[in-house]
């Protein structure tokens, strides 16, 4: 990240091509020290000296940036290890994004490079601001100065790294580091946060990603800048199928769901943009430093529409805009004598009146006092065209009084003022609903600092199950018996034979039961009539008879055992089930029934391998269903024994990462939650294995 000596491997004497770049914007941008070009043509690249071959290089370079074609890069990439360079930026592309032979060459790289570190193939490279060190072709770097800042960046696409650089100049946010990790042969998303988490001009870092590659490398990272205090952003592509494909062929990565990055994200307190808009704004808030310890904003305006218009945002995201309480409404009355403007409500608004600035100080200082506000939007109205300064100078004065943050909203069309109060540290939005969208990451920053990531116990395998023995879809009886192996408590039932005349066995569950065909073939039974409920104990026989011949019209599968179990009633039908896919496995918990599919109240959190989950992180989880009021008592209803059901959830959890990648699918539903002291029980359920 700070090289000293940098050699470019077929560096081109034109400085407009892809290979003459990097050292224009070497010398272009203050790098002090020694560029080494490499070129068997020339004998001198913009007045540096160049050498023929990489064995003629008068010492071993820090950094090399390799720009030859792919069976030339194998050969640098082999010599630069021999002679001891620790890293080389390889931007060659050909290789794994361009599918299995490509993947074969990628390997040799990786192979060629020894104990030498590899960024790319494929990559646009990196650019350190800070230290002014770019490392780069990329024509963002024609401009002729960056802002300096606290913001990193890494990203899975060179042209979005070169779209960022040019964006957050012209909006006057200061960045650090950016790195273009691409095709992560060697060096991927995780070393570079390792990284950042520890770099002193590192305070946000922002990532854009196409598909992780490492999960549990990445989960590792992730909650290690957590733990200092360090959010990281996330732009995720892929929310689409054309999406996750275009993301594939870009990186020759697999791909997970969506669902499963947002699980992920949300475990280790990553802040997701949803908009490629928010992805700049949001670290521009988070850059700031300050807080947010409330949801109440007072909004200071001399344009009362706009004004409205970021009130009805803030509305929205769930903000709240208080008038201002007795003794800060006095001190704005105090500022300006008379009545033509509106103090005494929120927007604050000083007509054009705002436009002195005694008196923009005096009610800024006011808000930022004020017990009443956890933080202050400013509106730059028209003035700020013609005079971008006004509101830059009073809040110059008064920000440094406060902790609290302090946000703008440009209402016209005026860059200059909005990067002059950025620059300030007061990041400002060109559009009314940025300011909600800075605020909520503010306030879910300032949450994660003090939230711990518990960790559960090591998952052990009960004493008596026969692993080898499980093998293919295992029939709802057998599902059962696994999960009670795992103190999961389960419906009574008794297995009926067709062959049997004995229907007695059935009469000690109850007066009315629930008959279901039993078969591993048939995972979802209700689609083919293979479920009965309410049966009268007396009618079980001709039931059997009736459904066993449906299901066989239906499905083709002749059924030979049936499953009669008690009726279960008077709880409410939840689901437990597990997700795999290339991300990791995940444990979904939600409203079960016939209904779940339909509703799609889920809740998804990643299991790490080999521990089942801490009981906090299954409540947790449930309390993040819209159908938690329901386990909590809604509306005079008695609470459910949300205890038991998140043991059950942990036990289950515990299920799945002892089975590991054994277990192909697994599910509870419905898991009945019964009222307070009166457990629960699963009452159908599946198992898949290899």
């Amino acid at each position: 990240m700070k090289p000293q000596t940098i050699a470019v491997i077929g560096a081109s004497t034109d400085p407009k091509k892809t290979a003459g770049r990097p050292i224009a914007y070497l010398q272009k941008h203050h790098f002090k020290g020694t560029i080494y070009p490499v070129n068997p043509r020339v004998e001198e690249i913009s007045g540096l000296k160049c050498y023929p071959d990489i064995g003629s290089l008068p010492q071993t370079p820090d950094v090399a940036i390799i720009m030859v074609g792919t069976e030339k890069a194998l050969s640098a990439v082999k010599e630069l290890a021999a002679l001891g360079t620790p890293v080389a930026i390889v931007l060659t592309s050909g290789f794994a994004e361009h599918g299995a032979e490509g993947l074969r060459k990628q390997e040799e790289l990786i192979a060629a490079a020894g104990n030498m570190r590899i960024l790319g193939p494929n990559t646009i490279g990196m650019v350190n601001i800070t230290d002014d060190i770019p490392l780069s072709p990329s024509s963002a770097l024609e401009m002729d100065e960056f802002p300096k800042g606290s913001v990193s960046v890494i990203s899975q696409s060179g042209g979005i790294l070169g779209s960022l650089l040019s964006r957050a100049t012209a909006s006057g946010i200061g960045l650090s580091k950016l790195v273009s990790t691409s095709n992560e042969a060697d060096l991927g998303l995780a070393d570079f946060v390792n990284y950042l988490v520890n770099d002193s001009s590192t305070r946000v870092i922002l990532l854009y990603i196409e598909s992780i590659r490492h999960p549990e490398k990445f989960r590792a990272a992730a909650l290690k800048a957590k733990a200092a205090g360090k959010p990281i952003v996330v732009y995720k592509v892929g929310k689409s199928e054309a999406g996750i494909k275009a993301a594939v062929s870009h990186t020759g990565a697999l791909a997970g769901t969506d669902k499963m990055y947002d699980a992920l994200f949300k475990q280790v307190g990553i802040i997701r943009a949803n908009k490629f808009s928010d992805f700049l704004d949001i670290p521009a808030a988070l850059a700031s430093g300050r807080d947010l310890q409330g949801k109440r904003v007072a909004i200071l305006t001399s344009t009362g529409g706009a004004g409205t218009l970021v009130a009805d945002s803030l509305g929205e995201w769930g903000f709240d805009t208080p008038a201002p309480d007795e003794a800060t409404a006095a001190r704005l009355r105090a500022l300006q004598p008379g009545d033509q403007a509106v103090l005494d409500r929120n927007p604050i608004d000083v007509t054009l009146a705002g436009l002195q600035p005694d008196l923009l100080r005096g009610a800024i200082s006011a808000l930022l006092d004020s017990p009443t506000y956890d933080a202050l939007i400013l509106i730059l109205g028209s003035s700020s065209l013609s005079m971008p300064d006004l509101m830059a100078g009073a809040v110059r004065d008064c920000i440094q009084t406060s902790n609290k943050p302090v946000i703008a909203y440009v209402s016209p069309h005026a860059p200059i003022a909005g990067a002059l109060m950025t620059k300030l540290g007061v990041p400002a939005f060109s559009q009314p609903e940025s300011c909600s969208v800075a605020l909520s990451s503010m306030l879910h920053a300032s949450k994660l600092k003090n939230h711990l990531i518990l960790e559960g116990s090591i998952a052990d395998m009960p004493i008596g199950i026969d692993v080898d023995s499980l093998h293919g879809s295992l029939n709802e009886h057998q599902a059962k018996n696994l999960f009670c192996s795992f103190a999961i408590p389960s419906v009574k039932e008794v297995v009926f034979k067709v062959e049997s005349s004995n229907v007695d066995i059935a009469r000690e569950l109850g007066s009315r039961v629930v008959l279901k065909i039993l078969s591993g073939q048939i995972l979802h039974k209700t689609e083919v009539g293979g479920v009965a409920i309410n049966v009268p104990a007396g009618e079980i026989a001709s039931k059997i008879h009736y459904m066993a011949q449906e299901v066989q019209s239906k499905s083709g599968v002749v059924i030979e055992e049936f499953l009669i179990q008690e009726m279960a009633s008077g709880g409410i039908e939840m689901m437990v089930g597990m997700h795999r896919d290339p991300l990791g496995t995940a444990i979904l918990v939600g409203m079960g029934g016939v209904t779940a599919e339909l509703f799609k109240d889920t809740h998804m959190r990643l299991i790490t391998p080999g521990k089942a989950f801490h009981e906090q992180e299954a409540l947790d989880m449930l309390k993040q269903l819209k159908t938690w009021p329901l386990l909590d008592g809604y509306r005079g209803r008695p609470k459910c024994d949300v205890d038991a059901l998140v043991k059950a959830i942990v036990q289950f959890s515990k299920l799945v990462a002892c089975l590991e990648d054994r277990l192909l699918e697994c599910e509870i539903n419905p898991i009945f939650v019964f009222p307070e002291g009166h457990g629960v029980k699963a009452a159908d359920g599946i198992a898949v294995f290899k």
